[in-house]
Parts: structure tokens; sequence; C-alpha cells
């Protein structure tokens, strides 16, 4: 099973548990902006981890929780050290050495264990890859009983329940910052030579774990993009590493194609970054290439995205969408020769979710298997790069390949509704987890742009109205919030503002020639619609703010008005409860 995503779509827990029910074995690579940690799972339960802080290492564990002594540890590692070729993991020493227990040794481990999950907790933006073709055999299993693996097994939900109680506990103290869970002592612990040392993070000695030193740390890089990576670099690799044989011409045409749908183009120049789409990808395929057009592609728009080659994975990572508030469109790779019925099977079943949509790939040859499959349930098809045989071909299929595909999801083949439903759906969510007001109302202005191409939001003072933070005014609304726009507009003469503003109700249609429209208009440019909407938010029964709403250059177009007045409603009530939660503990 190949299996990545986003840490934002489907946290770590998720993952875990994922894992854990589908009986997994291999590494769970995760990477963000702090660095990379590792959990090691067999047959689904996690054996060790490879913390994201150096420091945090299976001896100092054992010393801080008294399991060993200084002594008992100094003595260890001198042992290893002479040890040379014969070297023994540091828990096989210490237990061979009689100075640390079975018990006190998983306890260490599942602590590691547990101070990894911790750790990765607090990352609400990263990376994660499973890599299954690595295989770890875990050292201490050959000098402990093999009941102890059984226990250690049994543990693994345990260890996550007390890592999540670990961290609710660190974050109603406000102390996750602090990267470690042990006290620091400012000590120093004795290691081995630091030639031996150089560049390591926490080894086989220290997991106890023999093979973990061949494990690679690699997480495919085209979800490495939390760092300065340079993008070409990144799809050079990727190149040479799926697409052998290419000349120097040919590798700089398909690397051409790909930096097309990068953040930053080969000349430098930086996209504008743009809001989530509403759309959750799940790639099945086990064409590694493929895996990787497709998710640039989905990345450059913003999209969430997951790759699996495993089927019995789909259906949990369609579930987790649906529980985001995510439309998932799942694209099915063309079949292998001898698969076809296997693929329209999967077609049929998948139509179990009415609201999923499908996207499936078809080779340039096969009309007779593209035909099949919209039959069998498929949106759309779309014809994929043949094989790698023929360079030339292939270079321009995958060319072709890239802007499909990018056409095909920016034209979206799910409802304007469906959207919009899914928008609200997410944002009566999120506005439920804010605590500060201009986070509270940002929301609803995030949610009228789905239905609207310029946003603004007003702040009402007595006198006037203040253009606060807008989308689509300054720049497409594609790239999001602005920063404030600060002018202002009077309120001193009857205006739809002024009428708004008195009776709390919205306005939606024509916009009245008056003072303070005009004055609008010279501001931001005349819509070719005069259709606007004013939508009140109201705290504790008085508008504190309006949300404007126009079609900019474009035409009108069908909007929910129900939803935006439960939105707006909604968003006052969250601001009359955190008003009243900063007022009791002020007094409490």
């Amino acid at each position: 099973m190949s299996f990545s995503g986003d840490l934002e779509h489907l946290p770590i827990v998720d993952v875990i548990q994922l894992l854990h029910s589908t009986r997994k074995t291999g590494t769970l690579c995760l990477k963000s902006h702090k660095g990379e940690s590792q959990l090691v799972f067999n047959d689904g339960y996690i054996v060790s981890a490879n913390h994201v802080n150096n420091s945090v290492r299976i001896g100092r564990i054992l010393l801080d929780t008294n399991a060993i002594s200084q002594a008992d540890l100094d003595l260890a590692l001198e042992q290893q050290k002479s040890a040379g070729s014969n070297r023994k993991p540091l828990i096989a020493t210490l237990i061979e050495g009689g100075k640390l227990n079975r018990e006190d040794a998983y306890t260490g481990l599942e602590t590691l264990i547990g101070m990894s999950i911790v750790e990765v907790l607090t990352w609400t933006k990263g990376t994660f890859s499973l890599d299954v073709h690595t295989t770890v055999i875990s050292d201490e299993y050959r000098y402990f009983p093999e009941t102890l693996k059984e226990e250690i097994n049994m543990n693994t939900q345990s260890i996550l329940m007390d890592a999540l109680r670990i961290y609710d506990e660190k974050m109603r103290d406000g102390t996750l910052e602090s990267g470690t869970f042990l006290a620091d002592s400012g000590q120093t612990l004795p290691e081995q030579d630091d030639t031996n040392q150089a560049g390591r993070q926490i080894t086989v000695d220290d997991l106890g774990l023999d093979e973990l030193d061949h494990l690679e740390k690699s997480i495919p890089d085209v979800f490495g993009g939390l760092k300065e990576y340079d993008p070409s670099e990144i799809h050079r690799q990727k190149i040479r590493e799926t697409v052998p044989g290419l000349n120097q011409t040919q590798h700089e045409t398909l690397l051409a194609a790909l930096m097309a749908f990068s953040d930053t183009s080969l000349d430098g120049k930086k996209k504008p970054s743009a809001e989530h789409s509403p759309l959750a990808v799940i790639v099945f395929s086990r064409d590694d290439f493929l895996k990787h057009e497709i998710t640039t592609v989905c990345k450059y728009e913003n999209m969430f995205v997951f790759t699996t080659d495993e089927e019995n994975s789909i259906d949990l990572i369609i579930d987790q969408s649906f529980s985001r508030g995510l439309i998932p469109l799942l694209i099915i790779d063309s079949p292998e020769a001898g698969e076809l019925q296997n693929a329209l099977r999967l077609l049929h079943q998948k139509q179990k979710y009415l609201q999923l949509l499908i996207l499936q790939l078809a080779t340039p040859d096969d009309n007779e298997f593209a035909l099949q499959a919209l039959q069998a349930g498929a949106h759309k098809v779309i014809c994929r790069p043949a094989d790698q045989e023929n360079k030339d071909q292939f270079i321009d299929e995958s060319t072709t390949f890239l802007r499909t595909l990018h056409e095909t999801i920016t034209n979206p083949f799910y409802t304007h509704e469906q959207m919009v439903m899914n928008k609200f759906k997410k944002s009566i969510l999120e506005l439920e987890t804010l605590r500060e007001v201009p986070d509270i109302a940002a929301i609803p202005l995030k949610f009228a742009s789905t239905m609207f191409e310029r946003c603004i939001m007003f702040v009402v003072s007595s006198t006037e109205l203040i253009a606060e933070k807008s989308i689509g005014v300054k720049s497409n609304k594609r790239a999001g919030l602005s920063s404030p726009l600060m002018f202002k507009i009077s309120l001193t003469q009857p205006s739809p503002f002024q009428k708004v503003i008195q009776s709390g109700v919205f306005h939606y249609g024509q916009c009245a020639d008056s003072p303070s429209t005009n004055h609008l208009f010279k501001e931001i440019g005349l819509p070719r619609e005069s259709k606007i909407l004013l939508m009140p938010i109201k705290s504790f029964g008085r508008v504190i703010a309006i949300i404007y709403g126009d079609f900019g250059s474009g035409t009108t177009s069908p909007v929910q008005t129900d939803l935006l007045d439960i939105m707006t409603r909604f968003a006052g009530l969250v601001l009359d409860n955190n008003l009243y939660r900063k007022k009791i503990e002020k007094h409490a």
C-alpha cells in the first residue's frame, strides 16, 4: 500500500487509526516545517518511533524515568563502543547487563512512541507518506520473549490515547511549544563517538531496532513543500526516478510541462496563493509518475490530494473527506491488462456515494473502455499517457494530460449548489472553533464570496462605515482575503446601508442611486450588474458590521440568501458567546 497525503486534511490521529484498522506494516514518514519524524508499524501496531527532536533518545527517557542510573547508562554506552561490529542495541545491552528489566524497557519505548505522537499532534500542516516496501525487523524481539511482542501490540491504542491526553493537558497549560515533555535537567548525556553521531537522529541503539539505520527517511518530494525547496529540482528527481532513459532535451521538455503547474515557474515568478478548493482528490494508481503529475496539478490549485494503490483504503478516505465538508473526487487510473472487469466493478461499487465525483483515466486507444466507464458511473473520462516505450510520444501525451487534467478539475463537474452547500457546512464547523472577532467576521465574508465576485466587510461606527478586508476587489477572488481597504462611507444621509443598519434585515436587489453607493463605486469601480448584497452581522441586537457583495464584471448567478442569513446570524451568536466568555473570565 502506497499512501500519501496532507495532515491538514487527514490529521495524524486519523492516519494512525487508519493504518491500525487496515493492519499495515511499514514506515510512516511525517514532515512539517518543524522537521521529520517516523512511526514504524508492524501489522497495524506502532512498534517504534523516530522523534523529530534529536535530543529525545531512549537513553535519556530511561534515565529521567529512573529506570536506570547515570552510571548504568555510561557503562552500557562504553560497552557498545568497545564491542565494535558486535554492538547490540542499547536496550539489549542494558538488559543483558542486568541494569534494566524488560517491563521498564518496553515502557521506555512506549514513552518514546507517545512523545513522538504528541509532537506531531501539534502539526496542523504537513505531509505523511507510508512506505510499505521497507521491512522493519525489531531487534528486541530476538532478545525478549515473543509474548512481549503481543503485549506492546495490544498497548498501541492506549499509547495513542495517552498521547491525546498529554496533548490536551499541554494545550490547556500552554506548554506545547517546548517540543519535549521531559524535564530539562541541563545535563548532557554521554554518547558514543561523535564521528558516528554526526548528522544522525535517533539511532538503532536508542530505539533497539537494528534495521532503522537502513530506513529511507525521504518523503516523496512532491509532498515536501514546507521548506524552501527548488520545485524544479523536485520534478527533476521524480523524472529521473520514474521516467528513465530520457535524453537532455526530453528531460527538459517534461520538466517545463510540470513547472507550468508549480507555484514557482522556471523564471522564478510565484503564483498567488489561493483559498483551498472544496475538492478532496483521491488518486487510485500504481504509476508513480502519473501520481506525481496529478498531485502537481492539484497542489497548484490548492486542492487536498491523497494517493493510494490499495482499493480498501478508498472508502476510508472518501468518508474522511465527507466528514470535513469536502467534495471527494476519485481519480481512477486505467486498468492494467486483465483487470477490466475489476475496474468496472469498482466504478459500480462507488455509486453508493451519491455525492462522489469520479474521473476515470483511459489510454488513448481504448475508446471502448472509456464508453464502458461512463456507463458504469464515471462522470468524465480523460486520456492518460500511454506506456513510456516511445519517449517523444510519452512526453507529448504527458503535456496534453497535464493541461487536460487542469482544465477538468478547474471547470468542475459538480453543481454550484453542491459547492455552496459544502462551503456552508465547512464554514459553520469552522465558526464553532473561533474565538476572536476578526476571525469570526471573516467566515461570512468568505462564504459570501462563493456567490459574489466582489465582497467587502464594512465595520459600522456611529457616523460612518470603514472598509475592512475584501475578496475580489484588489485582485482575483481566488487570492482570498486582502488587507484592509480603509476607505470610509458616510452615514449622515439616507442610503441602503443606513436602512440595513436600522432594520437589521439584509438587502439583496438593485442598488439605489445614493451618495453612499456612488462613493463606494468610485473606490472599487462600477459593477456590470446593479444587484448588490448588504448582509448585517449583529452582536447583542446591534449591527456591528455589514458584508457587501456584487458580481463585479460578471453576470448575476443564483444566490442562496437563506444560507447567507443563517451564516451571519450564527456568526453573531458565536460573537456574543465569546464576549460573554471573556467577560466571565475577566471577573473570575
